[in-house]
């Protein structure tokens, strides 16, 4: 037996292979910050020259050529500072390019499941990962190793400051040890209370309508109340939390640098230090502990960015990037369902269990039952999107997961119960945001008779939908996305409730569409509660409890399905498929 959506084994390695490619850019960026590094040493040298010889060998030409040297170094520092940014610059667009793709196409595959996210996230989480990468974070990663270097030529002017750097180092690391431990519990806290007030704001939002004209705004706005004081409190309490480091870490660096160059001064007092040398070590311990004093500011940053990685590994893993696939001759639409049993995530008892069934070229199928009994689930599962289904879906004898998805795309035509038009023009949703041909556009709104109607709009088929088609009547959109279904004139044709807004010349024109289609040699498989879809029908199947209950001819069924079911001898379902 196998399974209509496989979950990905192993790790796809997407991202990390993503990351791996540029460690020639990021060896490179941690040399420039090796020799950014070396230079920074450059005011401390400075200050040693001018303090320590030119002041008492009131030499101006040795001052000249000192400061001379010290600008050159300068400048050659920040040649590499820039060059560094750019580098980093370049290798998060090129991450983002990398990965855009395999994120864009992973967001629908995991809508596919119920438990999916906000469909936007993945996307936000890559820009956050891009901007981390040219953040400051990334430049203390990189300088944070230079501490201990610093700190030793502490110890070589003298072994008291090396100690007070060593002390105060010790203490800004505790520090920010601290702060991440804390910060993991109230981000976490923070961005989950956003979220949960984003999702009900966002359903609030495309439910506007049903809102308004029920009266459920005073209901929704406590719901929404609750959330946002939520969402307040989480951010208060991180907010001060935050504030609470930023000031302890002010702290700890404005009492490092007065007490070390009071030490210093001890010091020159006592004749162990020279002047110069105590101004040195001063600048010098403000660099040593500027990486550590980074990181701390940057913690919030920091855990965000690994939380997106996790969240955008996670996603990559789950749904990796689609194999290339066997191209297999154009389908004729045969399709063939085996023990297919359907369930969803969370559900104990199954939607669909031990359905056999098998669909014809040239004939139409409409599928009754009841709310519930699995109708709209047996459309999916014919198209292999739904996730938590179980047996074997055979195209012309070959599984269906065997085709690439790309090619195998046109000649399937899907209308799904609940209709959203994409932000775009009437063609543009027609013609599936492929390159439009205007000759297969207007067949395809000619079948739906909705030619007609589409030159009424004000720039006929160049007319904008809306997001979700909210430009449009009801009527209008479910025509349009009818039109969508058949553009290219699919093998397979799955409707789902196709006539639930039509009015009658709709239903009239969906008619003759289904005979066209059956005539041209199309699959055709027809969910619906309405009576005149009947008449086209070869064949209905009645569900009932994930279960076929009915099945054959209308003229069979029909009468059957009125009759009592204590009166009805009806025969058991029984396989489809011959001996």
């Amino acid at each position: 037996m196998t399974t209509a959506t496989s979950p990905a084994s192993g790790h796809s390695r997407v991202l990390l292979d993503a990351l791996a490619a540029h460690r020639r850019a990021f060896l490179q960026v941690g040399l420039l910050s090796f020799g950014i590094n070396l230079l920074m040493l450059t005011p401390t040298v400075y200050m040693l020259q001018v303090y320590d010889r030119v002041l008492t060998s009131q030499n101006t030409l040795t001052l000249l050529v000192v400061s001379l040297i010290t600008l050159a170094l300068f400048i050659l520092m920040a040649v590499a500072e820039t060059w560094r940014s750019r580098l980093l610059v370049q290798v998060s667009n090129a991450i983002e390019t990398r990965l855009g793709e395999p994120v864009f196409l992973a967001c629908f595959a995991n809508s596919l499941n119920a438990f999916s996210g906000p469909p936007g996230r993945p996307l936000g989480d890559l820009t956050q990962l891009r901007q981390f990468l040219t953040g400051p974070a990334v430049f203390a990663f990189f300088d944070a190793p230079w501490t201990p270097i610093y700190i030793g030529v502490l110890f070589m002017l003298h072994p008291v400051l090396g100690m007070g750097a060593l002390f105060f180092a010790v203490i800004q690391g505790v520090l920010a040890l601290w702060s991440h431990r804390r910060s993991l519990v109230s981000t976490s806290a923070a961005n989950n209370a956003q979220q949960a007030e984003t999702i009900l704001l966002q359903s609030a939002n495309s439910n506007a309508e049903v809102i308004e004209s029920m009266g459920m705004s005073v209901g929704l706005r406590r719901h929404w109340g609750a959330r946002r004081q939520a969402r307040q409190a989480t951010q208060d309490a991180q907010h001060v939390e935050t504030q609470g480091f930023g000031s302890l870490s002010k702290f700890t660096r404005q009492a490092q640098q007065s007490l070390i160059l009071g030490l210093g001064a001890l010091l020159v007092i006592d004749g162990q230090l020279t002047a110069g040398a105590m101004i040195a070590a001063n600048v010098l311990m403000t660099r040593a502990l500027s990486p550590i004093d980074l990181l701390v500011g940057s913690w919030r940053q920091a855990i965000g960015a690994r939380e997106s990685f996790v969240r955008l590994r996670t996603l990559l893993d789950a749904h990796p990037p689609r194999p290339t696939l066997a191209d297999f001759p154009p389908p004729r639409g045969r399709i063939r369902l085996e023990d297919i049993h359907a369930t969803a995530a969370g559900r104990d008892t199954p939607i669909l269990e031990h359905l056999d069934l098998q669909l014809e070229p040239g004939t139409v199928t409409v599928v009754l039952g009841p709310s519930g009994s699995g109708k709209s689930t047996l459309a999916r599962v014919l198209l292999g999107i739904w996730p938590c289904s179980q047996g074997r879906i055979l195209l012309d004898g070959i599984p269906l997961e065997e085709h690439d998805r790309d090619t195998l795309g046109p000649s399937l035509g899907y209308l799904p119960q609940d209709i959203e038009l994409l932000d775009g023009s009437v063609a543009d949703n027609i013609a599936r945001f492929n390159k439009p041909d205007p000759d297969k556009v207007i067949a395809a709104a000619q079948a739906c008779g909705l030619h007609e109607a589409i030159l009424k709009l004000p720039r006929g088929y160049d007319t904008p939908v809306g997001a979700g088609g909210r430009l449009l009547s009801g009527g209008m959109c479910q025509r349009i996305a009818l039109a969508r279904a058949v553009y290219g004139k699919p093998c397979l044709l799955v409707l789902d409730e196709p006539n639930a807004n039509l009015d009658e010349a709709g239903e009239i024109a969906l008619g003759r569409l289904v005979r066209a289609r059956r005539d041209e040699g199309a699959t055709v498989f027809v969910i619906s509660h309405r009576p005149a879809i009947l008449s086209t029908a070869d064949r209905v199947i009645v569900l009932q409890a994930g279960r076929i209950r009915l099945d054959g001819p209308p003229a069979d069924v029909l009468p059957a399905l009125r009759t009592p079911p204590a009166a009805a001898s009806l025969p058991p379902h029984t396989s489809p498929f011959p001996a």
